[in-house]
């Protein structure tokens, strides 16, 4: 039945073009996707477009496209679509179809679009409904009549059969037909969007018809429900309606970058825009972690994206709440040294204000053992960094590139704490601060996973608590994958057979002499028990050993007794702290000299050239122990200035006279001899009254080496080994200790009785004789740093500074008081011979340093009675003071001023 009324006239934009002569339009949005509405060309026909089968009826065939259908089809596509139309209905049938006069632009002024299609020739006119009377149907008759004569569209000879598009509905190997693209650009036209992310694309020349997904992201989506019916999630239908007022029926570009599980994922580029990157910066889209990783146009883009709607709180992410956003800037961005590597997922960090923290790496896991394997030798105790392929190899990964130095943290999320019970499988975990870990612009979460040292954790879609470098992290795993590292290798585990001696008082005795005969061993101190206790991995004898510090007494920590907890003995605490801080997880240098009842090694522990023994008593956290004479290392009480008073209950220092607040400064001064001073304003004496014995030590040496010359090239340098080396600028033999091998013709030299440092090649090294090893005598050289001067931090200052010195103590004789202990050597003062004048207050005289002011009141009436603003040359403008008054604030000025 059909109903004539009176013309309707409306002006709407074009949506979609069904066919050749259908179109849907939609008016302007309004709070929401507008209402659609089909208008049908009155009077004319075009071809139908080609049909496929339901898939529910396979006895049906597809129809095939009619000619010149698609042609017509595309006519009204590139025409109309995204353009405003005005038309007007005359005709509406009783199931509701619309039957009208369609005009380009706001009014009928415009192209009548039924008329251009007539005119070329790629649609009929319906001659059995034309009134004589209606001039606008007349028109299309004539205008049949002309596209005919003139042979136009489907009016040419041949009928039209290679108009018929040759349609793919299906690929047979989807993913062979992906790679074949190369992932470069393909022309297509979007034919459906099923929602935001999910559109029906016409590749172009070819006509396949695919589905493709957005790389990267997922839009909300319609869900269908039993009864047949589909619920719109949350914004599902505004994104869909973002999507199609962009890219319904325009030309596209498509790059079909993967093809998991037969589903295709790709990326719609538009000359207007990335609509992938459109979505989620507009908060229509989140992103999907399993496609991220092939989006070729750059990861980062989307999380920017989805960062940008998130801090906006827009569409999806209305009730976003950040996972640090009630954390203070400071606590989300800081600086911290490592002390200790926990596992291969954690860190201990100190804070500026000296608090200790642990930090886990966020989104990543380290490598485990299933249970079934954890409890196969039950008669073992299970040590998960040994027992556990590949967790010794992250934690020494992480150990020798972070451990000890200054990281950046950035706090991604904070896990709460959970607590198992009796029907969860999942184990309680105390509260974890997750971060991610840099250091030098390197992530180390996402180097451990390049290694395969570690793996990634995948979260729920929902789960926003992730690294804020996730992406990177797969991307790494990705590759550790392919190449086949680490836990993803398919060789064999490597097996680490440590033999854990501690406490072990047979397998110790054993161990014993092959330890005491390789003297300086090397090690890696695994745990600090106390201050002077401590627990060694030998790497060489792949062993662990109890080791006790030799020479000194640490006050004891509290621990469980058969009568009860014994308490702790005054700073006991400090001193644990203080190794901790100096050497736990350090590489160091082990001296094995005995063994106790119980099985635990005694000897000497170094460090980067530093006793800990001695670094304890200069700390004032140990005493001296008197089998510290006999082993050479009696030297320690007077390097530090000080006596133990036998008292360790002070209730202020372990030293008596040195660290109470009211005590008077010691001065105690001793003749030395200046050999070396370093361009660090650090400088090297030796004790003038061991002078001889070095002499004599010296002399009988070289007069063995003359009668039993070493052999060239025998010697293979080791770091920490003690030599001899034979010094560049006179020929001798001095002794010496390598630091470091670069290669054969560089070794790293130190020369212990003097101070000073050498790169030679090994064949000018040799083996120390026994009979002149630091057990003999022990080293001469001692380092000693000024105390109450300041470095100066410009190099040409400094430079002058060592000039200068250079010039009035070098191998010269000088006399020295220890003033108090410094981390790395004593701070001390140092007198002219012959004057008895103050060499750092002369210094300061001259305008070359300035006074560190100490905080102790015991050093402050030292400090006090050096003049460094009257009696300077700061009236007389030289050197530092040359462009006016200087202070620490004005150290790069100056700086700059002294270059210039």
């Amino acid at each position: 039945k059909i109903c004539r009324s009176a013309p309707e006239m409306c002006s709407e934009l074009t949506c979609l073009v069904l066919s050749g002569c259908a179109i849907i339009v939609r008016g302007q949005p309004r709070g929401g996707p507008p209402p659609e509405r089909q208008i049908n060309l009155s009077n004319i026909r075009t071809g139908a477009l080609a049909r496929r089968a339901p898939q529910s009826q396979p006895d049906q065939k597809d129809t095939p496209d009619e000619p010149y259908a698609f042609q017509a089809r595309e006519f009204l596509r590139k025409m109309l679509i995204g353009k405003e139309v005005c038309f007007t209905v005359e005709v509406k049938t009783a199931l509701g179809r619309e039957y009208g006069m369609v005009y380009l632009g706001r009014d009928t002024t415009g192209e009548n679009i039924a008329e251009s299609l007539v005119n070329e020739g790629l649609a009929t006119v319906r001659r059995e409904g034309i009134r004589g009377n209606n001039p606008d149907q007349a028109r299309l008759c004539d205008l049949e009549d002309q596209a005919k004569a003139s042979k136009k569209g489907m009016w040419t000879e041949g009928g039209g059969t290679n108009t018929v598009r040759d349609l793919k509905y299906i690929i047979e190997n989807p993913r062979n037909f992906v790679d074949s693209m190369h992932q470069k650009p393909v022309n297509a036209v979007i034919e459906h969007v099923r929602d935001g992310s999910v559109v029906r694309a016409l590749l172009l020349p070819d006509y396949y018809l695919v589905t493709v997904m957005l790389s990267g992201v997922k839009c909300p989506t319609f869900k269908r429900e039993a009864d047949g019916t589909e619920s719109p999630e949350p914004f599902a239908a505004e994104a869909k309606f973002f999507t199609e007022s962009r890219l319904l029926q325009r030309d596209v570009q498509i790059i079909l970058e993967s093809c998991p599980n037969q589903v295709i994922l790709g990326t719609v580029l538009h000359p207007n825009g990335n609509i992938t990157e459109l979505l989620l910066k507009e908060g229509f889209a989140r992103c999907v972690d399993w496609s991220m990783a092939v989006y070729t146009q750059g990861a980062e883009k989307l999380r920017a994206g989805e960062k940008s709607a998130k801090e906006r709180k827009v569409r999806i992410w209305k009730d976003y709440v950040a996972p640090t956003a009630n954390m203070d800037q400071k606590d989300r961005q800081f600086v911290a040294k490592v002390m200790q590597v926990v596992n291969a997922d954690a860190v201990v960090v100190k804070l500026n204000s000296g608090e200790y923290k642990t930090i886990h790496l966020s989104s990543i896991r380290p490598p485990r053992i299933e249970g079934e394997e954890k409890n196969k030798d039950k008669d073992k105790r299970f040590r998960p960094i040994y027992d556990i392929p590949y967790m010794f190899e992250a934690r020494e990964f992480m150990r020798k590139k972070i451990i000890g130095k200054k990281v950046n943290v950035t706090v991604d999320y904070i896990r709460a704490a959970t607590s198992s019970s009796e029907t969860s499988t999942i184990p309680a975990f105390a509260e974890r601060t997750c971060a991610t870990v840099t250091i030098g612009g390197i992530n180390i979460a996402e180097a451990l996973v390049s290694k395969g040292f570690a793996t990634v954790i995948r979260y729920r879609q929902d789960d926003d608590q992730r690294s804020s470098h996730y992406d990177e992290l797969l991307a790494a795993e990705a590759r550790a994958i392919k190449n086949g590292k680490g836990l993803h290798s398919k060789k064999e585990v490597p097996i680490h057979r440590v033999a854990d001696i501690s406490g072990e008082t047979q397998k110790a005795k054993q161990f014993l002499p092959f330890l005491q005969r390789a003297g300086r061993s090397e090690a890696v101190v695994e745990y600090v028990f106390s201050g002077s206790r401590l627990k060694l991995y030998m790497p060489k004898e792949t062993c662990l050993i109890t080791f006790l510090l030799a020479g000194i007494e640490c006050p004891r920590g509290s621990r469980n007794m058969p009568g009860g907890m014994q308490v702790a003995e005054p700073f006991s605490d400090e001193a644990m702290a203080f190794t901790k801080e100096l050497v736990l997880q350090r590489e160091v240098e082990v001296e094995v000299e005995s063994m106790d009842k119980a099985g635990n090694f005694i000897g000497w522990l170094h460090i980067e050239g530093v006793n800990l023994s001695v670094a304890l008593v200069e700390n004032a956290l140990s005493k001296v122990h008197f089998t510290a004479e006999r082993n050479g290392w009696g030297q320690i009480q007077d390097h530090s200035g000080r006596k133990p008073d036998g008292d360790m209950e002070t209730g202020v220092c372990v030293w008596g006279g040195v660290c109470g607040g009211g005590r008077e400064r010691t001065a105690n001064y001793r003749v030395v001899y200046v050999t070396e001073i370093t361009d660090t304003m650090h400088f090297y004496t030796q004790d003038v009254e061991t002078g001889t014995q070095l002499e004599n030590l010296m002399e009988t040496m070289r007069a063995e080496i003359a009668a039993q010359p070493p052999v060239e090239g025998s010697y293979a340098a080791r770091r920490g080994d003690y030599c001899i080396a034979n010094f560049s600028a006179d020929g001798e033999w001095y002794r010496a200790r390598v630091e470091k091998v670069q290669s054969p013709a560089k070794v790293h030299v130190f020369y212990i009785d003097y101070g000073n440092r050498e790169i030679v090649p090994s064949t000018r090294l040799a083996v120390i004789p026994p009979a002149f090893s630091i057990r003999t005598l022990a080293a001469q050289a001692t380092e000693y740093t000024f105390a109450y001067i300041q470095v100066p931090q410009d190099e040409d200052a400094r430079a002058d500074v060592v000039d200068s010195l250079v010039r009035d103590i070098q191998n010269t004789q000088c006399l020295l008081n220890v003033e108090h202990s410094g981390v790395t050597c004593p701070h001390v003062t140092l007198q002219f011979a012959d004057s008895k004048d103050d060499v750092g207050l002369s210094l300061v005289k001259e305008g070359m340093v300035m006074v560190d002011v100490r905080k102790e009141k015991h050093l402050q009436k030292m400090v006090g009675k050096w003049p460094p603003w009257r009696n300077s040359k700061r009236e007389m403008k030289l050197n530092i003071w040359r462009y006016g008054d200087f202070r620490d604030d004005d150290a790069d000025e100056f700086g700059y001023k002294l270059k210039k």
